[in-house]
């Protein structure tokens, strides 16, 4: 899986972003077919920075969520978990519709 963490209208710091890629790279349990995830941090606001990350996932569209925070670290963590609601939200219905093809096929 891809992480790509880039910056707009400024600099992260090698340890900020090795921090980001150990949260982020924990999105892989909670569904392995991710092919890439995306965090952009907008800088432009220093005391509130906005991060956006997006996630591809095979067969599906893009989920992308934005968070606002204090610091760069809360942003990232707010944004990763409203990323791991529609991860989890996905894997529900997808989960959800198998048992009831898989129900109806069978006749019960």
């Amino acid at each position: 899986m891809l992480i790509e963490i880039s910056a707009r209208h400024g600099h992260i710091g090698h340890r900020t972003q090795e921090r980001i890629q150990g949260k982020i790279g924990k999105l892989l349990r909670f569904y392995n077919r991710l092919t890439s995830i995306e965090v952009t941090i907008d800088l432009g606001r220093r005391d509130n920075p906005e991060v956006e990350i997006r996630a591809t996932l095979e067969r599906h569209d893009d989920f992308v969520a934005t968070y606002t925070a204090p610091s760069i670290v809360a942003a990232v963590a707010g944004a990763e978990r409203k990323i791991e609601q529609q991860i989890r939200r996905y894997k529900d219905k997808k989960t959800q519709n198998t048992f009831i093809s898989s129900r109806r096929s069978t006749g019960a």
